[in-house]
This record gives structure tokens, sequence and C-alpha cells, in this order.
């Protein structure tokens, strides 16, 4: 029996990983072939980045939506209509003729690819509780942090051998794989019973409770500064391997490999810390690598010339740092809100998928002209991130303080 429930927890773990992909291998699959893009479809390279930061602004847009639609209608709907308009808008991007029909597409895919990670975060604190729950939370991450390393591998091969547009094709037929086995296997987590009003006024008093408490407000932002860390290497990839690490079109591993491997390893080590170290302890040892990591990508920026694997093992132990804190910080950002964690879940992604929007649209093409620019972006967001999470454990501890001295 319990052989039986291991193994239905780890399918519902691996599909909920595949599905949370869509996001990353949007973005991720096509960086390679970003700039033959643009020659196809006569558009520079800043316009093609447009193609990215349209994607984010809507990708982070609809995020405030699957959580509420997820707690109203159920998470399976949810999943099922997004996967399958999904494959569709990719094969509009694959028969694009111009960079704007591309940006319509691209926008369509934004709109659609962040349900599976909203919706499964949603599902799995539907279903586990406590380090249960920490530790499906980092067996998904582990899962899904896959994507970012194995997307530009594929677009990569895929733009060598057939050409951009298979590129989408390929996401294309993800998108039908998931709808089928979502469609056979997917359960549902949140019945008639405990689903929520769609009803605007509703909604709208759903979405205020949640942003307006500023416990989430810290925690939120924090984990997005700790974030944009490392994000800002996403839209500044192709720039920052080509031209400052001089690789080629089939080299972003280099980047993607170390800092996947990092998300991984930290996942890991939170899900076997689960239960043995309280959820501060493992934050706290989390911003500690952060720290030093940070502190080690300015130093070889500062004083190596750019070059592999110096230029990306920091990036590695930076993601370890990373996941280690964020499966915690995210339970906690839940279980302020047990009534309405599909809308938690869309709340935090959108704030976490504005900033990096941000990122792709205008602080990356300020700093990705240097190394060390980049490095120090890094530090400057974690310090942002880790100040605001000082500021939620100090509002923590004197709470717990007042209570203490009314007993």
């Amino acid at each position: 029996m319990a052989d039986n429930a291991n193994k239905r927890q780890g399918a519902l773990a691996l599909l909920l990983a595949a599905l949370a992909t869509l996001g990353p291998f949007s973005i991720d699959t096509f960086l390679p072939a970003m700039s033959d893009i643009g020659h196809a479809l006569d558009a520079s390279p800043v316009q093609m980045q447009q193609a990215l930061s349209v994607y984010l602004f809507c990708y982070g847009l609809m995020m405030l939506w699957h959580g509420a639609i997820s707690d109203a209608v159920g998470r399976r709907p949810v999943v099922l209509v997004t996967t399958l308009l999904f494959a569709l808008a990719s094969v509009g991007c694959m028969l694009s003729p111009n960079l704007g029909v591309l940006l319509v597409f691209r926008a369509l895919q934004g709109l659609c690819g962040g349900a599976g990670l909203v919706v499964g975060r949603a599902i799995i604190r539907d279903r586990f509780t406590g380090h249960d729950a920490q530790r499906m939370m980092s067996q998904v991450t582990m899962l899904f942090s896959l994507a970012p390393a194995v997307a530009p591998v594929i677009g990569g091969w895929l733009f060598g051998a057939f050409g951009w547009r298979s590129i989408f094709l390929f996401m294309a037929l993800v998108g039908v794989v998931l709808f089928v086995v979502s469609w056979r296997s997917l359960p549902e987590t949140h019945g008639p019973a405990q689903r929520s009003s769609l009803h605007l006024g509703r909604l709208a008093a759903n979405y205020l409770e949640v942003a307006k408490k500023h416990d989430f407000q810290l925690l939120a932002l924090a984990v997005s500064f700790n974030f944009a860390g490392f994000f800002v290497y996403i839209p500044a990839a192709p720039v920052f391997l080509m031209q400052h690490l001089g690789l080629g079109h089939n080299d972003f591993l280099w980047l993607f490999g170390p800092a996947v491997g990092g998300i991984m390893l930290g996942a890991f080590i939170s899900g076997r810390l689960a239960g043995r170290y309280s959820a501060r302890e493992q934050v706290n040892l989390g911003y500690a690598v952060m720290f030093v990591a940070a502190a080690a990508n300015l130093l070889q920026a500062l004083l190596l010339t750019p070059t592999v694997p110096w230029a990306v093992l920091p990036l590695g132990l930076y993601t370890i740092g990373m996941s280690l804190a964020a499966p915690s910080i995210t339970i906690v950002l839940m279980d302020q809100f047990p009534h309405l964690r599909g809308t938690v879940s869309s709340v935090q992604g959108f704030v976490q998928t504005m900033m990096s929007t941000l990122l792709a649209g205008v602080i990356a093409p300020l700093v990705w002209g240097s190394v060390l620019h980049l490095a120090s972006w890094m530090l400057f967001s974690l310090l942002l991130g880790f100040v605001l999470r000082m500021r939620y454990r100090r509002r923590m501890d004197r709470r717990f303080l007042a209570s203490e001295l009314q007993q």
C-alpha cells in the first residue's frame, strides 16, 4: 500500500512539474534562434526582445486569474483548457509571417503558459499538509527545474537541424501531450463544496484581501528579488554566452546546466531537511548560500577574464540557495490564506513574473553589456530580497513577544 501511494505521489509530482514547464519552455527553447527569427521576420534585436517581453507580461497578467478561476471551477478544467490553447498558440507562432503575428500568438502562449505552475501549487496544498507539502513542493521544483536546462539544448538542436519554426512545433506537441495526460490522470482536488464565486466583486475582494496584507507583500517581494538576481541572466543569455564567453548557439547548457543543477540540488536538500529543521532555519541557510554565491560572482567578474566554467559556477551556487529558501517561503505564503490558496498562488506568480518582465524588457538590456554589471545586479537584487525578508521576521518576532507577554 505504501509503495502504491509513493508511486501515485511520484506520478503526480512528475505531471505537475511537466505542467509547470510550459512557462520556461516558452522562454528558453527559442532563445538560441532569436537572431535568426529576427532576420527571417525582418525584426531588429530590440524588436525581437518584444517576443520575450510580451510573453512575460501576458504570462504574469493571466497568473492573477488562473488560481482564482481554479478556486471557482476546479483545478482540472483550468489545466485542460490552457494546455490545449497553448498548443494552438504554438502552431500560430510556427506559421507567423511577420513579427506582429508572432507577438499576438506569443501573447496567447503567455496567457496560457502559467496555469500549470499556479494551479499545481494549489493542488499540492489541497492534497498535502506540513512536511509532506514541503517535500512535494521540493519534488516538483526539482523535476520542474530540468526545463530551463533542457529547453535551450532542444531549441538549439531543433534550430540547427530543422530551422526556427520547428521549435514552435515542438512546443505545440508538448502542449498536446500534457493535455492528453492531464485528461487521463490529473485528479480534481478542489471539490464543489470548497469552491468560491467567480463574481467580479468577490474576486476583487479576494485579491484585495491577499494583496493588502503586509506580511504577504514582504515575502512575495522577497522571493521575487531573490529570483531576479538569477533571472537577469536568462534574457541576457545570448549576449552573456555568445559575446562575453565566446560560445555558440549550441552552448546554452553552459549557463542553464549549472543553474538548473543548483535548483535541483537545492530542492533535493530542502526535501531532505523537511521535518529536521524549521522553515526559518532552511531559509536562513538559503540566504547564506546565495550571499556566498553573489560575492563569488562579483569577485570573478572583477578579477578574472570572462570564461567557462568560472563565470557560470557562482550561478549554480546561487540557485542552490534560491531553491533552498523558496519552498518554505511559498508554503508560508499560502498558509496565510488557507481558503484562497489558488488566489495566493496567482498573486505570488503575478508579482514574480512582473518582476521578470521588467528585467527582460528594461533592466537586462542595461546590464548585459558587462559581466560586472550583471554580477552587481545579482548582489543588489539579493540584498533587497534579504532586507524584505528580515522585515517580515522582525514583525513575526514582535508578535511572538507580544503574545508571550500577554500570557
